[in-house]
């Protein structure tokens, strides 16, 4: 793939990435992700074979790096300390109100169900990859489980209702519920 071409294709990610975290891999149309990447519609098909295929390759390098920030960690961290660490930022107003490389699962969760089965294959492996990395030990497993269900679900819901007293003490209770 020439130069030119590769970074045509990472306009495209990164428009579908913003794209995807605000609103979820379904909403989202090709000629919006393309005008938002400064094409047209046009070009599209020399780069991905379907708007599905684009979202989902979105939805991996995004989570890809959520798990490379974790993995640049303290080695030396329990687990019990690295979830906090997490859910400090994850559980944040800054995170909450980000716009750019934010998690996208919050947006995209309750689409999940209604597309192809590889984007849930890919959130399954995220969440197993997240629990290896949160969890010290085996028996530690479930909990990093559980305190990803909290912050995920603490944060769609902090998003939902939007900058206010009630998304911060909701983003305060969740974050003093992980341990």
């Amino acid at each position: 793939m020439s130069d030119k071409k590769a970074q045509t294709r990472e306009r495209i990610l990164k428009a579908a990435s913003d794209a995807l975290i605000q609103r979820g891999p379904a909403e989202p149309s090709v000629g919006e992700v393309m005008g938002a990447a400064g094409l047209t519609v046009g070009g599209f098909y020399a780069h991905f074979e379907s708007k599905d295929a684009l979202m989902l390759e979105a939805f991996k390098q995004l989570l890809n790096r959520r798990r490379g920030l974790i993995a640049d960690m303290d080695g030396e961290l329990t687990g019990e300390e690295r979830r906090a660490l997490v859910a400090a930022f994850y559980l944040s107003r800054k995170h909450r109100d980000c716009t750019e490389q934010a998690c996208p699962i919050p947006a995209s969760v309750g689409e999940l169900g209604r597309l192809p089965e590889a984007f849930r294959e890919v959130l399954n492996e995220h969440i197993e990859l997240m629990v290896a990395q949160l969890a010290a030990s085996p028996e530690d497993a479930d909990k990093a489980l559980a305190d990803i269900a909290l912050m995920v679900g603490g944060l769609a819901l902090a998003r939902a209702l939007g900058p206010g007293e009630l998304s911060d003490r909701l983003l305060r209770a969740a974050k003093s519920a992980v341990r």
